[in-house]
C-alpha cells in the first residue's frame, strides 16, 4: 500500500466522507453570518467539531489554532473551512503512514485485530488484493475459530483473491492454527500472511489471554513475529473507538490502524481525535464495499474531503 493516491480515489474519498463533511458544511451555514470571526463563533465551532467526534482536547486546540490566525479578521466561510482543513491535516500528517511490508521476512506476519462487525474479516481480503496486485504472495489464517461465518467468509474471500486460506475445524485452538498457519507460510516461502483473530469483547479477559497466546506461540517458529499489529476500527461507533484501542493495546502491541465505515457515518473525525490521542499510524481508511475502497490515509486529501473541500 502507497501514500500516493488517482484523482479518481481523491473523488471517491469525497463521496465516502459525505455524511461527515455534510453534517460540518450544515453547521458552518448556521455559525458563519458575521463578517468577522469572534470568540463566540469559535466556542460554537467547537462544539460543532465535538459532535463530530474529533474529540475534546483536538476541537479545543484546532479552535484554538483558528483564533491565533483570524479572530476578529474579516474572514468567510470558504477560508475557514480552508485554515480548518489545514489544522486537521497537520493534526494527523504525523500518523499517516502505510504498512511497509519487510521482504526480508519470510513471510511478513500481519496480525489483524479488532471486534466483530468491525469489517476484520472484509479488510483482510482488501489488504490481500491489493498485495497480490504488487505481485506478492499471500496467505491467509482464519484464527477466529469460534466462529464459523468468520472462517468461511475468509475462504469465500481467499478463493476471490487467490489466496491460499489456512483454516481448522470449527472451535480448535487459535493459537495452534496459527503456529501452524506460519510453519506452512515459511515453507510455501509466502511473502505475507495475514492472520485473522477473534473479536469477542464481551469477556476483555479471555479475548486478551487468546490474542497474547497467539503471540507468544507465533514466536516459537518466528521471534521477530508478528511484524504489523493491525487494529480495524469501525467509523460508526465514535468515541466509543478509544475504549477498543485501550484494550486491545493491552493484549497486543497494537502498531497501526485501519478505520472502516467512514461511508456509512458522519463521524469520520475520530480518525483526528484517535491521531491526537494514540499516535498510532493510521494505515488506511475504508471508504465503501468495493475492493478497491480501502484507501491509503493521505492526510491532506483527507482533512480537505472531510470539510467537503476538493481534494
Amino acid at each position: 500500500m502507497t501514500g500516493e493516491q488517482d484523482p479518481g480515489e481523491k473523488g471517491g474519498l469525497l463521496r465516502g466522507l459525505g455524511r461527515t463533511s455534510a453534517k460540518l458544511s450544515r453547521g458552518f451555514s448556521n455559525l458563519f453570518t458575521k463578517r468577522k470571526l469572534d470568540r463566540e463563533t469559535l466556542d460554537a465551532l467547537e462544539e460543532l467539531l465535538i459532535t463530530c467526534d474529533l474529540g475534546v482536547a483536538t476541537a479545543a486546540k484546532i479552535t484554538e489554532q483558528l483564533a491565533s490566525k483570524r479572530l476578529d479578521q474579516d474572514t468567510s466561510p470558504d477560508e475557514i473551512k480552508g485554515l480548518l482543513a489545514e489544522e486537521i491535516a497537520l493534526a494527523v500528517d504525523p500518523v499517516a503512514r502505510p504498512i511497509t511490508v519487510d521482504t526480508l521476512k519470510k513471510p511478513f506476519v500481519v496480525l489483524v485485530c479488532g471486534v466483530n462487525g468491525s469489517g476484520k474479516t472484509t479488510t483482510i481480503a482488501k489488504l490481500a488484493n491489493q498485495w497480490r496486485g504488487e505481485g506478492r504472495s499471500v496467505m491467509l489464517a482464519a484464527g477466529d475459530t469460534f466462529r464459523a461465518a468468520a472462517i468461511e467468509q475468509l475462504q469465500v474471500w481467499g478463493a476471490r483473491t487467490g489466496c491460499p486460506v489456512i483454516a481448522s475445524e470449527l472451535g480448535a485452538d487459535p493459537a495452534g492454527l496459527v503456529f501452524d498457519a506460519v510453519r506452512q507460510a515459511q515453507t510455501e516461502r509466502a511473502d505475507i500472511l495475514i492472520v485473522d483473530t477473534a473479536g469477542r469483547l464481551q469477556n476483555k479477559q479471555d479475548l486478551m489471554a487468546e490474542l497474547e497466546k497467539i503471540v507468544r506461540v507465533m514466536r516459537k517458529v518466528d521471534a521477530t513475529a508478528p511484524h504489523s499489529v493491525v487494529l480495524v476500527m469501525d467509523a460508526t461507533v465514535g468515541q466509543n473507538a478509544h475504549s477498543q484501542v485501550e484494550i486491545f493495546k493491552q493484549a497486543v502491541d497494537v502498531t497501526g490502524l485501519i478505520v472502516t465505515k467512514l461511508d456509512g457515518s458522519a463521524r469520520g473525525g475520530v480518525v483526528v481525535a484517535l491521531a491526537e490521542k494514540f499516535a498510532l499510524p493510521v494505515h488506511a481508511i475504508g471508504i465503501g464495499e468495493g475492493m478497491d475502497d480501502l484507501r491509503p490515509f493521505n492526510a491532506r486529501a483527507f482533512a480537505r474531503a472531510l470539510v467537503g473541500l476538493r481534494v
